[in-house]
């Protein structure tokens, strides 16, 4: 069973995600927290698999509760997904620093918010494409970073799996588009984890646009 808490400001969202999440048989929804202080208590408390957490709460908001989260060694394995009402939002760049598994509109459609905690259960990065383009894009442009020598050290299979990643696409995704198992697209993610020295496929999606791997607005 994947244990999920869910920290929001609002009890009708709150109530709406667990809602929606304990339809799929293999969810729970094991604690709740109004805003991000709170978020953190439960989380240590109840050690869920993954935590459901709004960008924008009051007293402290989802990117601190994040980065606590993430930061803490007995959390280790406790998966971060961050809720936004914005297809782009400045705050996700800082999510995705401080360690989030990835992040969603909540307006995403039930199955594939299901989809979304299952995936970071397992321990991918959950990165929608919908939203990874737009907002990494966004972001990258805002901040017109541009450093080749990250993905220098990259053999070509590398960066074409790097692409992927940073389009979204799950280790299975990765090998339908490239032709290659799920296992070694799993691998090549490994890969570039070690070489880029990344803490999570979320942080390699940043390093492919600040390499300029991955140009604003196209793959």
């Amino acid at each position: 069973m994947i244990r999920v808490v869910v920290v929001d400001d609002q009890p009708l969202v709150r109530a709406g995600l667990r809602a929606l999440l304990e339809r799929g048989e293999d969810i729970t929804v094991v604690g709740e927290a109004e805003d991000g202080s709170g978020g953190v208590r439960v989380v240590r408390r109840e050690r869920p698999d993954v935590v459901l957490v709004d960008v924008r709460m009051p007293e402290m908001d989802g990117i601190e509760a994040t980065r606590r989260i993430v930061a803490d060694e007995e959390l280790r394995g406790v998966g971060v997904i961050v809720l936004t009402t914005f297809d782009v939002d400045e705050h996700i760049f800082d999510a995705i620093r401080v360690g989030a598994a990835g992040f969603l509109l909540k307006n995403t459609g039930a199955e594939d918010l299901r989809r979304a905690v299952r995936l970071v259960a397992a321990g991918e990065a959950l990165l929608s494409p919908s939203v990874t383009r737009r907002v990494m894009a966004e972001v990258a442009a805002n901040r017109a970073v541009t450093r080749p020598e990250l993905v220098a050290t990259l053999t070509d299979r590398e960066r074409e799996v790097l692409v992927e990643i940073a389009a979204g696409l799950s280790n299975q995704e990765i090998g339908a588009s490239l032709f290659i198992s799920p296992a070694t697209a799993r691998t090549y993610v490994g890969r570039l984890l070690t070489k880029l020295d990344a803490r999570d496929r979320a942080q390699l999606v940043t390093l492919a646009y600040e390499s300029g791997l991955v140009r604003p607005g196209g793959r």
